[in-house]
């Protein structure tokens, strides 16, 4: 009995070893395809070779030999040990396989996701850049005294028409942002008295130009300094708002309403609520009012994008969205955000006088010749003495080379030849000049990417206002800027 015992070992081990030898050189084939390992394939038949000899022996022992219990054991369990290292080399192997593979895959998605971000900028410059014309000529056109009804009500729709085109893009990038990744909202002091005034200016004036009311209460507990992401609040703001605009007819009225629904030390949990007149929506489309591209009356204007970028800025900031409404009779939508207040040694008095743009001297940075008369034209509107420089290299010189002070604002487009604006605007603010550290420095571009903002921010400017400008938001910004910088505050 421990005879058979003896010799089932050394020929199950054997054949083990057989079944080991087979594995090896399918495994050596499949890596010899391996870019890493095919230079040095030849190493990989070595263990083979070794098998080899190791079944040799195994048979010389089994046929002419006398093995005993030790010996047998000793050749199975070295079958099955190589049995068992030979399973776990290919595990090892189908893992780090794995690996390799999901890495190529993230590094595709990655470029993939750059050359689409690139593309989507380079559309979105493309497209801002012939939609900041049409707009600010319709808007300087619209300024002139002698028109006639029928010329006057198309350049009105030809305004509302590119207004339009360009709402829908900037909710599209802004949705593909969002969609790719969440930005994380910035914690820096602002005045949410100031980011109000710029909503209430942008959309009284749609309101007007839609004969609708428009009303804005808010308690003075309220509009306070807070830590938070302005423009990202402005953004969700807006799109809520430009939403009631659209929806509703006239005669009709629009309201926003802040109020501090809580507080607790310095956190104030605030409730901005926007309410409207308009059409109202069917309580079974209410739960999908947010939902990306979704529309009630898919025969009304619209890209169902503004209330889904809202709901993404508000929750990107840990916020809550909600919406009520009655068909015929009008909707509120509710935006909370808890917002952290500005202690009161931090906090930055308000300037002290109301900044007017009449006879401020403004350079405006910008290399093509268009935008450049648009912009100087708006500004001359207010009174502004302008400048022109074609590029950020100019711009550096004609700063340096003025008097202290003689600039009051700048405004910075971002690419241009020669010198692009963020290096521009780092050269004046790393100028020897006392002025140079003060100056309010605005981008004023068609790039629009969140992205875009920061990096215009981390490089010294003060703002950004993505083309096509609206008017009202140019004009706020500059006076915002200019009088936060006269009053030692820029």
């Amino acid at each position: 009995m421990i005879i058979f015992a003896i010799y089932a070992m050394v020929y199950l081990g054997s054949a083990l070893m057989v079944y080991n030898i087979y594995g090896f050189i399918n495994y050596a084939r499949s890596l010899r395809g391996h870019e890493k390992l095919e230079e040095n394939n030849k190493i990989l038949y070595i263990p083979i070779i070794l098998l080899i000899f190791f079944l040799a022996g195994y048979l010389v022992i089994g046929i002419f030999g006398k093995p005993d219990l030790m010996v047998s054991s000793i050749l199975f369990g070295g079958s099955v040990f190589v049995f068992v290292m030979y399973k776990l080399m290919v595990r090892i192997t189908a893992m780090i396989s794995e690996g390799e593979h999901l890495r190529a895959e993230l590094m595709a998605a990655e470029k993939s996701s750059r050359a689409k971000n690139v593309f989507l900028a380079s559309v979105s410059h493309e497209m801002r850049t012939p939609l900041n014309v049409i707009i600010g000529l319709d808007t300087l056109a619209l300024g002139e005294a002698e028109l006639s009804p029928d010329t006057r009500y198309r350049l009105e729709k030809i305004g509302d028409s590119a207004k339009y085109l360009l709402g829908i893009i900037n909710n599209i990038l802004e949705l593909n942002n969002s969609g790719t990744e969440k930005l994380e909202p910035k914690k820096e002091p602002f005045s949410l008295g100031d980011a109000i005034r710029q909503v209430n200016a942008i959309v009284s004036t749609l309101c007007a130009d839609k004969r609708l009311d428009y009303s804005f209460t808010a308690p003075d507990n309220a509009m306070t300094k807070y830590i938070g992401d302005e423009a990202m609040i402005k953004q969700a703001l807006l799109c809520m708002l430009d939403n009631a605009v659209k929806y509703t007819p006239a005669p009709g009225r629009v309201e926003l309403a802040i109020d501090c629904a809580h507080k607790e030390n310095d956190r104030h949990e605030l409730r901005f609520t926007v309410t409207d007149t308009g059409v109202g929506i069917d309580s079974d489309f209410l739960p999908h009012v947010f939902d990306a591209f979704s529309r009630e009356d898919t025969t009304s204007a619209g890209s169902g994008l503004g209330l889904t970028v809202a709901k993404s800025c508000v929750e990107n900031m840990g916020g809550t969205v909600s919406a009520k409404s009655e068909k015929n009779k009008g909707s509120v939508f509710t935006i909370c955000l808890t917002l952290q207040t500005v202690p009161e040694e931090e906090a930055l008095p308000e300037p002290d006088t109301e900044v007017t743009l009449e006879g401020k001297r403004i350079l405006i940075v910008e290399d093509i010749p268009e935008n450049a008369e648009i912009v100087s034209d708006l500004l001359e509107i207010e009174g502004v003495i302008p400048s022109h420089a074609e590029n950020g290299k100019i711009a550096v010189d004609m700063f340096n080379g003025s008097p202290l002070y003689y600039y009051d604002a700048v405004l910075m487009d971002l690419r241009m030849p020669v010198m692009d604006g963020l290096t521009a605007t780092r050269e004046i603010r790393a100028l020897g000049r006392e002025d140079a550290s003060v100056i309010p420095i605005i981008a004023l571009s068609a790039n629009a990417f969140e992205t875009d903002i920061r990096q215009s921010l981390d490089a010294g400017m003060n703002a950004h206002i993505a083309k096509p400008a609206d008017s009202n938001e140019l004009y706020s910004t500059i006076k915002r800027f200019i009088a936060l910088s006269q009053s030692g505050q820029g």
